[in-house]
Parts: structure tokens; C-alpha cells; sequence
């Protein structure tokens, strides 16, 4: 028997490639059921983040009219069946993915995550269900190489899993959100509650039968990155505090250290003052150290805060999203309905 598929796009202002993604998603799932490789009642669910642009309204349009005016997408009317869901505020990435991921749960077999931009090889949608078919609970999507990434992009992001190998997080190289859940795994993910996501890590973390498929990245046509530096940073520091107390430890190692120093530093002094006529301590060996001390303390009160902060988020248990709408094609294949 064929697995029901579901297939979750989340998309954060998205407008100008979202008619393009429908078309090609759209015509791959509907290939995938023809070769009889999922069940006819799979699905698309787009899941929009809070978008300020326009990328709920072309949904709205994609989903009510077929085949969309944007596109020469089909003659009739056999698109496979597709769902979106408006999230209320704008939560995240992480937390647009796992809305898909929850509403797919209790109604597919498996589910399937990718990116709105295209840049995931969506030929390769055919080999996770091979795999999953194979036994597989966890289907990895691992990009081949970093060709179309910027330099500085490219180095920045080999340096981040150095880092989160350093620190201790078990991350797989290369692998973003492009993954095959079964049903036995997504429950698993959905037990994790916590507000602070990090899904790499907790996949990494689930254990179950784990596979990979090897995919190039394509370049983006149309549209912009939503992943900038800043977003960047704040996604990597949230995996390291999400799954590591190395800073911690560091602050304490670091305590440690400096607590030595000021040992050696105290009896030095001494030294002078009771055996050599050189006690003359000027205002630089004075204002250095302390300046230097002082910034090492606020850095670790800093670390110490970041975790603090996220204990406060985690202890008042608020809901990681709301789902304002959602609306389902009027436009389905007869014998997929």
C-alpha cells in the first residue's frame, strides 16, 4: 500500500516565487501518484509565517483558481490536493515548519519538509519515499556541496557546524530542513515541547532508522534570502544554547583561570612591595586589568542571562503559534478527492 504523503512548505514573504513553486510542487506530486509511488489522498500544505507581502492573498489565488492565471500550469483541473495554513504573527521559521509538520501528523504516513525557493532538488522527492518504502523513519536531505553559496556565506556556515561540533550538538553537516519524518517520528518530534526550536538537533536527537539523500542546490531565480547574517547568528546561537551548556562551562573554565591570575598577579605585587624599591604602580597596570576583568564578567553574567532568559520563556508554557485560516484547493483530480 502507498503511503500518503504530505508535503510542508513553509513560506515568509514569498510572493514573487510562491506561483512557480505551486506549478513544479504541484506537478511532482501528481507524478508521484501517477507512478504509484504515494497514495492519491496525498497533499501539499503551504504554511505562510506572517507574511507582510502579498503571499497569502497569491495563495488564496493559487488554491481557488485552476489552473492559476500566472501560469500555463495544466489544461484541466488535475492538481494534486493542497492546503494553507496562515499562521497569525510571524513565529519563525522553525515554528512555520512545525505548524506544517503538527497539521500533517495525525493524516499522512509520512511528511516531507521543503524550502519555498526551490533550491532543493525536488526530483529527489522520489528517492526519500523510496527510502522511507525501505524501511527508513528519518530521511536526510544532505546538499552535495557549497557552489552556490557566497564566499563569506559558504565559510560562515562550514564554521557554524565546526563550532556546534565543538560545543557538543549533534548536527549533521550539511542537512537544513529538507527531511522525511514517518509518522513514528513526527510523534516523537511533537513530544518535544519546547518554545525555543531547534528541529536539526531534536531530528538528529530522535534516533529511530536514519537515512540520507545527496541533492544539489540550485540558484535562486526569483525573490530574496530570508536568511541574512543576523537571522544567521541568531539561529546558530539558539542551536548552541538549545543544545549545549559549553558556554557555561566556558564562564566557569574561565572563572577558574582568572582566579589563578589574580593569585599570581596578588603575589607578584607583594613581591615588589616587600623586596624591591620599584612599588611605583602607575594608572595603566591599574585601569588594563580592571577593564579587562570587568569585560569578562559582563560577558559571562551575559552568557549566564541567555539561559536564564530562556528558562523564563520555557516556565510560562505559551502556545508557539496560532493558525488564523486555512483554506484547501477547490481543484482536485476526481479520483484524488
Amino acid at each position: 500500500m502507498n503511503p500518503i504523503l504530505y508535503l510542508i512548505v513553509p513560506c515568509y514573504n514569498e510572493e514573487l516565487v510562491l506561483p512557480k513553486t505551486y506549478q513544479v510542487l504541484c506537478a511532482k506530486i501528481q507524478s508521484m501518484i501517477a507512478h504509484n509511488l504515494i497514495a492519491p489522498t496525498s497533499a501539499i500544505v503551504f504554511v505562510d509565517d506572517g507574511s507582510k507581502d502579498q503571499t497569502w492573498k497569491v495563495l488564496n489565488t493559487l488554491l481557488h483558481n485552476c489552473p492559476p492565471p500566472e501560469t500555463d500550469f495544466v489544461a484541466h483541473c488535475h492538481s494534486p490536493r493542497t492546503i494553507a495554513l496562515k499562521l497569525s504573527t510571524n513565529k519563525g521559521h522553525q515554528n512555520a515548519l512545525l505548524a506544517g509538520l503538527e497539521y500533517a501528523s495525525t493524516r499522512c504516513d509520512c511528511a516531507i519538509s521543503i524550502d519555498c525557493d526551490l533550491q532543493q532538488d525536488e526530483q529527489k522527492l522520489d528517492e526519500f519515499i523510496q527510502k522511507y518504502k525501505n524501511g527508513a523513519d528519518i530521511v536526510m536531505g544532505i546538499r552535495n556541496d557549497r557552489n552556490t553559496d557566497t564566499i563569506f556565506k559558504k565559510y560562515t556556515a562550514l564554521g557554524f557546524y565546526k563550532l556546534m561540533n565543538l560545543m557538543g550538538v549533534k548536527l549533521t553537516k550539511n542537512h537544513a530542513d529538507y527531511r522525511l519524518l514517518s509518522q513514528k517520528a513526527l510523534n516523537a518530534l511533537l513530544n518535544h515541547k519546547e518554545s525555543n526550536l531547534f528541529l536539526r538537533g531534536i531530528v538528529d536527537n530522535i534516533g529511530f532508522s536514519k537515512t540520507y539523500v545527496f541533492f544539489d542546490v540550485k540558484p535562486r531565480n526569483i525573490g530574496e534570502s530570508k536568511y541574512p547574517l543576523r537571522k544567521m547568528l541568531s539561529f546558530a546561537w539558539n542551536g548552541i544554547t538549545s543544545f549545549s551548556i559549553m558556554p557555561l562551562r566556558l564562564v566557569s573554565i574561565l572563572g577558574f583561570v582568572f582566579f589563578i591570575l589574580s593569585l599570581g598577579l596578588g603575589a607578584y605585587a607583594l613581591y615588589v612591595k616587600l623586596f624591591t624599591d620599584n612599588a611605583l604602580w602607575g594608572w595603566a597596570s591599574t585601569i588594563i586589568p580592571f577593564s579587562f576583568f570587568s569585560g569578562v564578567q559582563l560577558l559571562s553574567l551575559g552568557i549566564i542571562g541567555e539561559y536564564i532568559g530562556k528558562i523564563y520563556t520555557e516556565s510560562k508554557h505559551r502556545p508557539r503559534y496560532f493558525i488564523e485560516d486555512i483554506q484547501e484547493s477547490n481543484c482536485v483530480d476526481s479520483h484524488n478527492a
